[in-house]
Parts: structure tokens; C-alpha cells; sequence
């Protein structure tokens, strides 16, 4: 049997990881039949043995498998033997993070065994996580600081589970209030631009003003903020090229968190639509470098236009 975990939101796919595994081990109890094989130094040849090995104690295996992605042998070797694979009593847990979605194994996969995708939560749905992540430590927060928190750390969620255990360390068993977060978290302006980004993306003009005058009453120097946009775009049209050429991702040079992040806004422009706004992004920035326009009023320029 196959089981394939993957997608963006790697925090919760871990999170599933760990549950299959901690399930296995309790009806398994030896643990000489959990094997890990990660294809960055492991070979695929190494997982066919311990696949086909005699199973001690009469234990069914579950053999763990990551960046099963990372090495185009390894991924052909295995799409190769995947019918073998699949018939197999053993489980076989293939755990990776974002990868293209038209890889032929990944369709063969999903059709072979079962599968989930984990996207990154927005809205509702991230908010109705970290309420939880609250209560599931007994932990009480405010409508306010739940909101303000959400804004500051967003759908990162390593990061949010650091900050979620800091604020009730800090505040014991009283409840989290606005002014706790906004002392103790503090917001990372690349996050936000990736919000800023969404807002562009889904034409919402006065969503994407609001989220850059919080940033101009934060402090944050307006050429900075348009640099940072330009950074992001850029790292989308590349992403969205590599897509588009079916290249691996990794050539982007980006880290992993960052990358998910591009990918997922990529899929929300087409081509003309990000060329668009890169454009203009030349244009403002040329006219801000020469002393035609001021800075704040070339990101106004810049939302209005889109």
C-alpha cells in the first residue's frame, strides 16, 4: 500500500507524518520494521531490498520515504517499479513538500494509492487553526489578538507554533490580549508583502492601499516596500518560467519556505498579468530614481494601476 503525503504546508503534513507513524508503532511495538530512506544520500536500489527483505516478527513494514523528488534516476526507477510497489502488503509512506503538479509519478501515485495534498490555510480556515492551536494547550486569546496575530505571522505555521507557545509561556493562564501580541510578535515585512501580493493578485485595490499604509505607519521606508514587490514579482515570473519550461523548481536558487510561498502565487497570475506589473514596477522606480514622482505616491500609482 501506498500513502502519499505532500503540498505546501509542510507543518501539516509533518503533522500527518507523524500520526501514520506514531499509529504504526503502537500495533507494531518491536519498531524493527520502520525504516526511513531519504533519496538525497540514500538509493533506490536500498529501498527495493528492504521492500522485498523477509518482515521479522511477522510485522507488516512501513518504510518511509523523502525527496523521493530530488534525484530524476531515483523518480524514474521508482514510476518503473510502481506497479510492483503498489501491490505490495507493505506500507509504503512517501512524504514530500511542493512539486509540479503535471509530474507523470505524482498522477501515477494518485491513481496507485492514497493521497493527500496540503494546501497553505487562508482565511477561516487558518483562523479556525490557530483558535485550536489554543485550545488544544488550554489556552484563551482574544477576537483582537487572534486577528492581529494572524496578520503578523500569517500561514506560516512553524512560525506560528513558536509564537502561539511564547505567548502562553508569557502570559500563563490569563488570557492573551492585542497589546501581548503586538509586544511579543513582530511582524516580518516579507510576509506581508506576500500579502500585498495576494491582494494584487485577486484586484483587491483597497485591501492592497491598506496593507501598504500599515506598512508606512510601521516605519517602513516606501522605496523599500516597492523594492520588496519587485523582488517578489521577479522570483514569481521566474518560478512561473521554470513552470512553464518544466524544469525542477530548485533551480530558482530559493529557499524551500520562500519557494512554496512563489509557487502558490504563481498559479494565481498569468504571464501577461505579472509582465504587467513588472513593467510598471520599472516604470515607478525610473521615475522615483530620477526625481518625477516621490516614493509613497509611486506605490499608490503603482496599486491603482493594476
Amino acid at each position: 500500500m501506498i500513502i502519499f503525503l505532500y503540498g505546501p504546508d509542510t507543518y501539516r503534513s509533518r503533522e500527518k507524518l507523524n500520526e501514520i507513524i506514531e499509529h504504526y508503532k503502537k500495533i507494531h511495538k518491536s519498531g524493527l520494521n520502520l525504516k526511513y530512506f531519504d533519496f538525497k544520500e540514500a538509493k533506490f536500489e536500498d529501498f527495493r531490498d528492504a521492500l522485498k527483505s523477509f518482515s521479522m516478527f511477522k510485522e507488516k513494514k512501513l518504510l518511509v520515504l523523502k525527496n523521493l523528488f530530488s534525484n530524476p534516476k531515483t523518480e524514474n526507477d521508482f514510476l518503473e517499479n510502481l506497479k510492483e510497489i503498489s501491490k505490495s502488503k507493505e506500507i509504503v509512506l512517501i512524504y514530500e513538500g511542493e512539486i509540479e503538479g503535471n509530474n507523470p509519478l505524482i498522477k501515477k501515485l494518485k491513481k496507485e494509492g492514497k493521497f493527500q495534498k496540503f494546501e497553505l490555510l487562508e482565511g477561516i480556515f487558518l483562523r479556525n487553526w490557530v483558535k485550536k492551536e489554543f485550545q488544544k494547550y488550554g489556552a484563551k486569546i482574544s477576537p483582537d489578538a487572534l486577528d492581529k496575530l494572524i496578520e503578523f505571522v500569517g500561514n506560516r505555521l512553524w512560525r506560528m507554533e513558536n509564537e502561539i507557545k511564547k505567548l502562553i509561556n508569557f502570559k500563563g493562564k490569563k488570557k492573551i490580549e492585542l497589546e501581548d501580541v503586538e509586544i511579543l510578535v513582530k511582524p516580518e515585512i516579507e510576509t506581508d508583502i506576500f500579502g500585498t501580493i495576494d491582494a494584487i493578485a485577486k484586484k483587491q485595490k483597497s485591501l492592497a492601499f491598506k496593507l501598504i499604509q500599515n506598512h508606512l505607519e510601521k516605519g517602513d521606508s516606501p522605496f523599500y516596500i516597492l523594492s520588496m514587490i519587485n523582488f517578489q514579482i521577479r522570483n514569481i515570473i521566474l518560478v512561473k518560467d521554470l513552470i512553464e519550461r518544466k524544469r525542477p523548481l530548485v533551480e530558482a536558487g530559493l529557499h524551500p519556505f520562500l519557494l512554496q510561498k512563489i509557487i502558490y502565487q504563481a498559479r494565481k497570475f498569468s504571464f501577461q498579468e505579472i509582465k504587467k506589473i513588472y513593467q510598471k514596477i520599472f516604470e515607478m522606480d525610473l521615475k522615483i530614481k530620477t526625481g518625477q514622482l516621490k516614493p509613497d505616491v509611486a506605490l499608490d500609482l503603482l496599486v491603482s494601476g493594476i
